[in-house]
């Protein structure tokens, strides 16, 4: 799952770099400076979908061995390798004419962390350290970028919606100003379903927006002002995101524009700067969540000259293909992202570097791992499958997810299989193994016909669909599946839900808490073999059976009327026609 801020997110990458773009045959993977011989597992696995197979692929996955899936690593090699071989030990075609591999760009920029912001508060002058205070980067590709008494303006939550009547920026021009604005949107702070769509996160409160609008407008830098509840994700979390290595696509392959400088300061120091600047913080709050908020200058300039050290890389997509026998030109897409954060084992490899003695490997079991594995068991079960998809089931394991998407949005500008003719697109990620659930969890529920399919398998199963319990945390825009709905292909992204048979919606809560607070993007998600495997075999089942009925069926699934998404798909099948 996406991990926050970074670019949000941005694989930590292990000391021996590999590069992709080394040279190399249609079939092969990156080159690596010595070869690596792809996972053969001695495990025997079989047509269905069951916890010994599934256990023993996120085993493999999630091992020391492949050191934490860090894109541009030798772990990466090792990844897309382990994916080749069962792909075609499974019979599974290329999927990328006449290879497994997609190359995907990819800028790598590692800030120093020497770095500190120095800001001018009322003619006194304050630094901000790197990792305690804040954290920023830059996506432009350059070396260095200073920004020289740039004056601070708050600008509420950055947003500006004209559907809605709401403008942050209103009136205001920043150019070669600082923004500093609050994570999330109006209604989960107001705690007000009039606003935006109330708690649930709208694609204004993701970090990645609030940059891109403050880019758009010609500001200089940005802050976000870190909460945990607002963010959904504590500061380490952001530290971690943050330092080290970070991943963009190449400015040419993004056509939105870019800011010279981006980061996050913590509330804490959000909190006595704007005191010594005159304002109070939960003042601000209440204020930039009500209609008509105007922006406010603050009496203070900011300063940074921030040194990175920059380098053209690529990384793989991996894709394979059951060719349909009807209408091979029709797709099904099944997709997970392989890619985690990597190897913490010194300042290089990703900061901060682990103290002597800590396990430093950031192994992703559950992120996503699971979500991999999840990909590899239903294509062993549709590869087996007789008679055979009327339709192509495409496999998509994508890269530099937890650097913002970046694989998936890839993808999407360069389809293997043309988008007009892509039927759905099934998204696993991060899948829970808690034991079973008496629900199913559909993240952005209510978006498409393909929820419809999914309540009747559920159903059989006698399970229901429920939204996330969570809508602040804006997981439906954390994940790959929302490049492919930007595009109009209708997705699915679900997995078992918080209502489970052994001890209910408490146990379930209680489970997903303790993931996120003690393993999510920590060292400590690795593969437990006491782990409750049968719910996410009834998970991955039921996302099967779907995939059955549209691989059988000339349905093509719809957004439900009045979905964001309804015009671009529109727009999309148009071009099929």
């Amino acid at each position: 799952m996406s991990r926050i801020p970074l670019h949000p997110a941005t694989g930590l990458v292990a000391a021996a770099l590999v590069l992709a773009a080394c040279s190399k045959t249609p079939e092969s993977a990156p080159a690596a400076q010595a070869p690596v011989e792809p996972a053969t597992p001695a495990h025997a696995f079989t047509a269905e979908i069951n916890a010994a197979d599934f256990g023993e692929r996120v085993k493999a996955l999630a091992s020391d061995d492949f050191e934490g899936r860090a894109p541009g690593s030798a772990g990466e090699q090792k990844t897309v390798e382990y994916l080749k071989a069962q792909f075609q030990q499974m019979g599974l075609k290329p999927g990328n004419g006449d290879s497994y591999f997609q190359t995907v760009p990819m800028v790598e920029t590692t800030a120093d962390e020497s770095t500190v912001l120095k800001l001018d508060v009322n003619g006194q002058p304050r630094e901000f350290k790197f990792g305690t205070d804040m954290v920023i980067g830059t996506t432009t590709g350059q070396a260095e970028v200073k920004v020289d008494g740039s004056d601070l303006v708050f600008v509420g939550y950055g947003v500006n919606a004209p559907e809605l009547g709401w403008n942050d920026y209103a009136g205001l021009d920043v150019k070669g100003k600082t923004v500093v604005m609050f994570v999330n949107d109006p209604g989960f702070h107001q705690q007000d379903p009039a606003l935006f769509e109330g708690k649930r996160m709208t694609y204004y409160g993701r970090w990645t927006y609030k940059f891109e609008e403050a880019a758009r407008q010609g500001a200089a830098a940005a802050l976000i002002i870190h909460d945990t509840e607002g963010a959904s994700y504590g500061w380490d979390v952001v530290k971690n995101s943050w330092s080290g290595a970070q991943f963009n696509l190449p400015a040419k392959d993004d056509p939105e524009p870019r800011l010279p400088v981006q980061g996050w300061i913590t509330g804490d120091v959000a909190r006595q700067l704007l005191a010594d600047l005159g304002q109070d913080l939960d003042a601000l709050y209440k204020a930039a969540g009500k209609k008509g908020f105007k922006p406010i200058a603050l009496k203070g300039k900011l300063s940074v000259d921030l040194k990175s050290a920059i380098a053209e890389k690529s990384s793989q997509n991996v894709v394979a293909v059951l060719p349909g026998t009807k209408r091979p030109d029709e797709t099904v897409v099944y997709m997970a992202h392989w890619d985690h954060l990597g190897n913490h084992a010194d300042s290089h490899a990703g900061a901060p570097a682990a103290p002597s003695g800590e396990d430093h490997i950031y192994n992703g079991a559950v992120d996503n791992a699971t979500g991999v594995a999840g990909i590899l068991e239903i294509a062993e079960a549709f590869a087996k499958q007789n008679p055979a998809p009327d339709r192509s089931v495409v496999f998509l394991a994508v890269t530099l997810e937890e650097s913002g998407l970046l694989g998936s949005k890839y993808y999407v500008a360069h389809p293997a299989f043309p988008l007009a003719k892509t039927v759905a697109v099934i998204n696993l990620d991060a899948m829970p193994v808690i034991g079973r659930a008496k629900d199913m969890t559909v993240v952005g529920h209510g978006s498409s016909e393909l929820e419809d399919l999914l309540k009747a398998v559920a159903a059989e199963q006698g399970r229901t669909l429920t939204p996330e319990a969570t809508p602040q945390d804006g997981f439906y825009f954390r994940s790959d599946h929302f490049n492919f709905a930007k595009a109009g292909v209708p997705a699915l992204y679900a997995k078992g839900g918080d209502d489970l048979v052994e001890g209910g919606a408490e146990a379930g809560h209680a489970a997903q808490r303790d993931y996120r607070d003690n393993r999510y993007h920590k060292p400590s998600d690795q593969f437990d073999p006491a782990w409750k495997m049968d719910g996410v075999v009834q998970d991955l089942q039921a996302l099967h059976g779907v995939g059955k009925q549209l691989t059988a069926s000339e349905q093509w699934p719809h957004w439900y009327q009045g979905n964001a998404f309804r015009a671009a798909e529109q727009k999309l099948r148009a071009t099929a026609k």
